[in-house]
């Protein structure tokens, strides 16, 4: 199956298709389509989903994904991988915590076809947004690029919002407060692995160390330390996809013991070690729509 890379930090194209030029495929970075206009039937992961004018599609890495065209479709596709979302931290500490969210997020969405946009006024604001930044790449006047660059910002942000009002979908209301508490701080910690130990978090949250992962568990289908370890190896796998960090790098980053901690976990996690994997994804597809 083709598989296709992004060789920059975030990239925009805009195309008026009868017929979608490539069967399934998948994508080591993000894209986000969004229909101008048009309809069809957007394929991912053998699910289907009728589209049309104002829809927005999230579509995350390694998903499988084509479109049936049915009708003449514009499409606006805006590409971006983990590497560009974490290259807008800034030196203000909510504002990178807030990024760590966002990247969290983004890599939890649904794998499921459908509009992203759940919340009506976010559609009309994502639609002047992309006017702006067709208007801009048509015209390109002055700063036209860091325009485009703030808006795509502010797009991502939107989707952000979008997927957190849906997420996460197994959790019941009388607990759900608690749980995304949880979930919150997991996230913002997940680099402080002094904080991300379970006598540290029932203190935080008042739930008593022998009852804290059985109460995750039960809420969210998932033991707590194993979902700080899976989270932690889809970062690491992003890591080893998107940038050129050393092992070793990454593993004091993210709090491993040593690399063949490391080494053992993600070789139960994706079946090889970080190092194969990453020579796995070395083989690069142009991208051309």
């Amino acid at each position: 199956m083709q598989r296709e890379s992004l060789y920059q930090p975030f990239e925009i194209a805009h195309r008026e298709l009868d017929v979608c030029p490539k069967s399934a495929h998948k994508h080591n970075f993000f894209e986000l389509v969004y229909i101008a206009g048009g309809t069809g039937i957007q394929c991912i992961n053998d699910n289907h989903f009728s589209y049309h004018t104002g829809h927005m599609f999230l579509i995350t890495p390694e998903d499988c994904h084509s479109f049936e065209i049915e009708t003449t479709t514009q499409f606006v596709f805006i590409r971006f991988n983990d590497i560009y979302v974490k290259a807008q931290r800034r030196d203000d500490i909510r504002h990178m915590e807030w990024v760590k969210k966002m990247e969290y997020i983004l890599h939890n969405a649904s794998h499921q076809p459908g509009c992203i946009l759940c919340n009506p006024s976010d559609k009309i604001l994502v639609r002047t947004m992309i006017d702006s930044i067709l208007g801009e790449l048509a015209h390109k006047q002055l700063y036209h690029y860091e325009i485009v660059s703030q808006l795509v910002n502010a797009i991502i942000a939107v989707v952000t919002r979008n997927i957190t009002m849906t997420l996460p979908t197994r959790i019941c209301e009388s607990t759900e407060n608690t749980i995304m508490n949880i979930l919150n701080y997991v996230q913002e910690n997940i680099y402080r692995a002094e904080q991300l130990r379970l006598d540290v978090i029932s203190d935080q949250f008042g739930i008593a160390d022998g009852y804290l992962s059985r109460y995750f568990k039960k809420h969210t289908g998932q033991n707590l330390q194993q979902y700080i370890i899976n989270y932690k190896l889809k970062l690491v796998e992003t890591r080893l996809q998107h940038s050129d960090m050393r092992i070793n790098e990454i593993v004091n980053e993210l709090g491993f013991t040593d690399e063949s901690h490391l080494n053992r976990l993600f070789k139960k996690y994706k079946g090889v070690s970080p190092s194969i994997f990453r020579k796995q994804q070395l083989r690069p597809v142009s991208l051309d729509n």
